[in-house]
């Protein structure tokens, strides 16, 4: 599976292996070499972002409002990622190729993290009978 981070980091790694088994003079390889360590800076900063358990979303384009909802809810979508794909030479073809990303497998959220969420019933049945009141009707 492929998805657009994927293809970008295919395409450095192809760029870094060709640098090597062409045995391009260090001088010219050095510029070239700097630019796939700067891609690859950019590909770890923007990966799915584990808070986010609804969507694909790029943990680097970062959240907004109080809710923390992510600026770029699928990671295909990330404006930093298509920008690199471009400088690599994606075309609309290989985008439309492309399979959409899918989140790491999350754990199940039944057991004791469930039962943060479940509020116990409220009985009066532990209240002295002094507490309750005159009116007070079970």
């Amino acid at each position: 599976m492929t998805d657009l981070h994927a293809w970008i980091t295919q395409q450095v790694h192809t760029v870094e292996r060709s640098i090597e088994e062409d045995c391009i003079p260090s001088d010219e390889a050095a510029p070239i070499l700097r630019r796939c360590e700067a891609d690859r800076r950019i590909l770890a900063r923007h990966t799915l972002d584990p808070r986010n358990p609804y969507a694909i979303a790029c943990h680097g384009c970062g959240t907004y409002s109080d809710m923390d909802l992510a600026n770029v809810d699928n990671l295909n979508d990330c404006p930093e990622l298509l920008d690199l794909a471009h400088a690599q030479g994606v075309t609309a073809e290989i985008l439309a190729s492309l399979d959409q990303p899918t989140p790491p497998e999350r754990k199940s959220s039944t057991g004791p993290r469930l039962a943060h969420w479940i509020t116990p019933p409220i009985t009066t049945s532990d209240v002295p009978e002094a507490l309750l009141g005159r009116r007070w009707k079970p």
